[in-house]
């Protein structure tokens, strides 16, 4: 079989490690991919925007299944595309369809979906330019601090959390009349703030039947003890030590059914993945969002987890066959680190050169940011590397992953050292 992956960062790397790891596959294609993907696949230079490239490329190539790593593609409707293609029907696109993408494509769509299917999730107002003042009246109905969302795609940046009253009415005037976040923050989603500690669950679908993957902690914050800037994730953790039976039994009854039962219900075609963001609010589950891919880095901890092949699943989405497929994960705990370049979530530079990499051992290293230059690997992003490895314990994982992050060598190399500091016993 030969397979197609969009996309370029640390997720992409690490389903392209594990799709390459399977007896089907003959040919796996990442686009564009990335200096560490090169080295477990071939590497396109196409645009994923480009659904004519992506058209002709398959054509052209034999291409069987097409897996779309990142959200932008899903959202702009690559999965219709191929539907209503004559020649591409006929192959599998694992992603929901334009409609399902909303889930994340718009906060306000989303939260309405959880209304509907009475699917627990903090309170809400929905606000444009034109009812600024209201959104200020339902600020003063909440306590602080105040969550502020813009209703689009972000690039991960688009949510604020406001301390103070007075800060939040100057965020929702930058975001809804300054066009702080561009055309994403046309419509602003306010929400009443949760108060608990946060995880990521996974589930892959076919649209009837769905399997709950490996949960992981992510760490969003520039800084030690999670302060700083937000940024794309400094790191994460799976499982999750308090996500137990009884706390994944309240999420798959009260949040994973009735978000599967509900995308049937409204006719939203969806085969693929659904993140889904929640708060443990007192051992009670929340959702804070839904994305309608892997998170990264949270794929580089959940994916290694995974022992069934990946393949076999997904072809399994394609042809709603999920319920006869078993899901074998591995007992042990993965641990990612994040290297990054300084300046980082701001201003940083690209092209430095990266050592180390053939020392590294015991780790997998996922590459994020990174661009090969005639066999030199160099940084090209803002978050660069992920190194993650597994431990019978979270402390025993991150200090593998720890080991490994001093040997690897760049200038400007900063990573977080207190990746599962919250989880650790």
């Amino acid at each position: 079989m030969n397979i197609l992956l969009i996309g370029s960062g640390g997720r992409e790397h690490a389903l392209a490690w594990k799709l390459s790891q399977s007896q089907r596959i003959s040919k796996l294609f990442i686009a564009p991919g990335n200096a560490g993907t090169k080295n477990v696949g071939t590497n396109v230079d196409l645009d994923p925007q480009n659904f004519e490239a992506v058209r002709d490329f398959v054509r052209g190539n034999g291409i069987h299944m097409v897996v779309v790593g990142p959200e932008a593609p899903l959202v702009a409707g690559i999965v219709d595309y191929f539907q209503l293609e004559p020649t591409l029907k006929y192959i599998p696109v694992i992603g929901p369809s334009k409609q399902g993408a909303r889930l994340e494509g718009s906060k306000e769509f989303s939260k309405e979906f959880m209304m509907r299917h009475n699917i627990p999730t903090a309170k809400y107002g929905s606000f444009t330019a034109d009812s600024l003042e209201q959104g200020f009246e339902f600020l003063e109905t909440l306590s602080s601090p105040y969550v502020l969302k813009a209703d689009g795609l972000a690039a991960g940046k688009g949510v604020l959390i406001c301390d103070e009253l007075v800060e939040a009415r100057i965020e929702l005037t930058s975001m809804l009349v300054e066009h702080k976040f561009g055309s994403a923050s046309d419509k602003v989603v306010i929400e009443e703030f949760l108060k608990g500690i946060e995880l990521s669950v996974f589930v892959l679908t076919d649209g009837k039947n769905y399997k709950i993957l490996p949960s992981a902690k992510d760490y969003k914050r520039i800084g030690e003890g999670d302060t700083g800037l937000n940024t794309g994730g400094m790191g994460a953790v799976s499982p999750v030590p308090f996500a137990d039976q009884d706390f994944m039994n309240k999420v798959e009854q009260r949040i994973v059914k009735p978000t599967i039962k509900g995308l049937a219900q409204d006719g939203i075609d969806y085969r693929g993945f659904v993140f889904i963001g929640l708060m443990n609010v007192k051992g009670d589950p929340f959702v804070i969002e839904y994305n309608v891919r892997m998170g990264d880095p949270e794929t580089e901890v959940v994916i290694p987890r995974i022992k069934t092949d990946l393949v076999d699943l997904f072809e399994a989405v394609a042809d709603q066959s999920l319920d006869r497929v078993q899901l074998q994960v591995d007992d042990r705990t993965a641990c990612t680190v994040m290297l990054v370049s300084d300046g980082y979530p701001g201003a940083y530079q690209k092209g430095r050169q990266i050592g180390g990499l053939d020392k590294v051992k015991d780790s997998v290293v996922f590459h994020a940011g990174t661009k090969d230059d005639n066999g030199n690997v160099l940084t090209n992003g803002g978050r660069v590397l992920a190194i993650t490895s597994y431990g019978e314990s979270i402390g025993e994982a991150l200090e593998q992953s720890y080991a490994n992050a001093q040997i690897v060598s760049y200038e400007g190399k900063y990573f977080r050292t207190d990746i599962g500091f919250d989880l650790k016993n």
